[in-house]
């Protein structure tokens, strides 16, 4: 079943129906994240419900930007209608998105990584139109400080989707005075961190796993120019 049909079928008492209804659930309090039982329904509500509210955060939304969410979710014809129905749920509703980040981050506690991967389709998503607003980063910036994400790491996850970023030793996080074998050792890591089994393992729904495509190219780049330069 996709994912859509998950979420889709915890609608079911909510007067609004389909999609949307879920969400609503969520959005109106009527149960939490954390009350949820699918992995990969939680990842999903989490990463609406966040997206939702950083289109906002440089005061207009960009069609853009819907479509990028979209694009992630591999949404099909028959839901992009209930997909924008659901993006205004979350726009209107009256919590900030600090309350979302911070049910996320509970969930996740023990599972540090899952939160890098939210982080890492927000990013996405706020490239979607070619650039970076300044809200746009603060939006993310706090919510990496909830989700207790370090700098470095910031760094690096934003350096995978900014295409003016040069350096790659920011994309692999590790120090560019660091030995051969260490940085070898953080590419390795990182391919093995980001490998799509592993992102479909720790929640993220079959339709998101082209993001790993993406990721994985970004790694690969890095330590192509670095083996590169070190003749390694």
């Amino acid at each position: 079943m996709s994912i859509w049909g998950k979420i889709a079928g915890l609608a079911a008492g909510y007067a609004i129906g389909g999609v949307p209804g879920a969400l609503v659930g969520v959005l109106a309090g009527h149960f939490t994240l954390d009350r949820l039982n699918d992995s990969q329904v939680v990842f999903t509500i989490a990463l609406i419900s966040l997206a939702a509210k950083m289109t906002r955060a440089d005061g207009t939304v960009s069609p853009i930007e819907i479509q990028a969410v979209q694009n992630v979710l591999r949404v099909p014809d028959s839901e992009k209608a209930n997909m924008q129905r659901v993006f205004q749920l979350a726009q209107e509703d009256v919590a900030g998105f600090d309350t979302y980040a911070r049910q996320v981050a509970s969930i996740y506690a023990d599972s540090p990584q899952v939160l890098e991967d939210v982080l890492d389709v927000l990013f996405y998503i706020a490239y979607a139109d070619g650039q970076l607003h300044p809200a746009e980063l603060q939006f993310l910036q706090i919510v990496a400080d909830i989700f207790a994400i370090e700098k470095s790491t910031f760094d690096s996850v934003q350096a995978r989707h900014d295409g003016s970023v040069q350096d790659p030793y920011v994309v692999l996080d590790v120090d560019r005075h660091a030995d051969d074998a260490t940085v070898r050792a953080a590419w390795l890591a990182a391919v093995r961190n980001n490998h799509p089994d592993q992102l479909q393992a720790r929640g993220m729904p079959p339709e998101m796993i082209h993001i790993a495509t993406a990721r994985m190219a970004a790694i690969n780049d890095a330590w192509r120019i670095i083996s590169k330069e070190r003749g390694v």
